[in-house]
């Protein structure tokens, strides 16, 4: 996947849990729980769309590493 595949990925996940939220107004660096205002729910349910979708397996351990969005895609990219 390429951070273009990621992002649609992301966006896409976004959508089926938090409609209302808008991932392009997230800078690259800010906390997506805060800037997409996502309680742990969302979040979790954020993170097992993304592994699903992406077919990467997450473990809990990792999550930290997806709380931004420049920090998801070098997750998901590699």
């Amino acid at each position: 996947m390429n951070a273009s595949d990621i992002r649609t990925l992301a966006a896409n996940v976004l959508a089926g849990i938090a409609p209302e939220a808008d991932l392009s107004t997230v800078g690259e660096q800010e906390d997506l729980r805060e800037a997409l205002d996502l309680d742990s729910m969302d979040f979790l349910n954020f993170i097992i769309g993304l592994g699903q979708g992406s077919g990467i397996s997450i473990p809990e351990a990792d999550y930290p590493r997806l709380f931004t969005l420049s920090g998801l895609v070098k997750y998901l990219a590699r």
